[in-house]
């Protein structure tokens, strides 16, 4: 399970590039949306790689995002009242980690929305120029996508 932060803005972006960015649902930055692993979508983040932060997120940061940040429709908070009702799990803590395991996905809860709006990193970006490998954040941040998450909390 991949998770996607969108870390660069609009500005002198290619138009394919753009394209994919959408249809990965990353319309601004600090967006971040849940990817599985499957062929597909490692072409597209392959393609955006240059304005997106991405590694694999592990079931702790899934469950602490869910519950700061997974938003219904209507703007109301996810509740673990809500997910014992609407789903076949009786918390957030037992959803995140079924959705870690690939069981089921963030489409299969009733009116989740699929974007995490993400505040700024507390104490800012490591620079959105350089790639992870050159001190940046930019492209595959590994595990560290986690320490990432929850600076943007």
């Amino acid at each position: 399970m991949y998770a996607l932060i969108r870390v660069r803005g609009n500005v002198n972006v290619r138009g394919s590039i753009e394209d994919t960015l959408k249809m990965l649902r990353l319309h601004r930055v600090n967006h971040c949306v849940l990817l599985s692993d499957n062929p597909h979508n490692k072409g597209m983040i392959q393609k955006v790689k240059d304005y997106v932060a991405y590694g694999v997120i592990d079931a702790a940061t899934l469950e602490e995002m869910l519950t700061n940040r997974g938003r219904l429709e209507g703007d109301l908070k996810l509740t673990e009242e809500y997910v014992a009702e609407n789903t076949d799990y009786d918390s957030i803590k037992a959803l995140a980690q079924a959705i870690h395991d690939g069981d089921v996905t963030v489409k299969d809860v009733p009116a989740l929305k699929p974007v995490f709006r993400l505040h700024p990193p507390r104490k800012g970006h490591s620079g959105i120029k350089r790639t992870a490998q050159q001190g940046g954040i930019l492209g595959n941040n590994g595990e560290d996508i986690n320490l990432l998450l929850k600076k943007m909390r």
